[in-house]
């Protein structure tokens, strides 16, 4: 399968600043992330996320993501 890189905005809200999203998602998805940019508050969390491996994998990471309630948007 081929390999991709993608680069996603995430945000998070209030309730999940404090869970560790990130590092549940690379266990349970074979993906490599790279935190670009971040800004935390007590209310809102903003980050800069490029994620790669396997395109579906990627794609699967994602998707859990949003499950988790983060809102993941693409960087054009």
């Amino acid at each position: 399968m081929a390999k991709k890189s993608v680069r996603y905005w995430l945000t998070f809200l209030s309730k999940d600043i404090q869970r560790p999203l990130l590092w549940e998602m690379s266990h349970k998805h074979e993906v490599i992330y790279d935190i670009r940019s971040a800004s935390v508050g007590p209310e809102l969390g903003l980050v800069a996320l490029e994620l790669t491996g396997e395109s579906k994998v990627v794609d699967d990471a994602v998707k859990w993501l949003r499950k988790q309630g983060v809102q993941v948007d693409p960087v054009f």
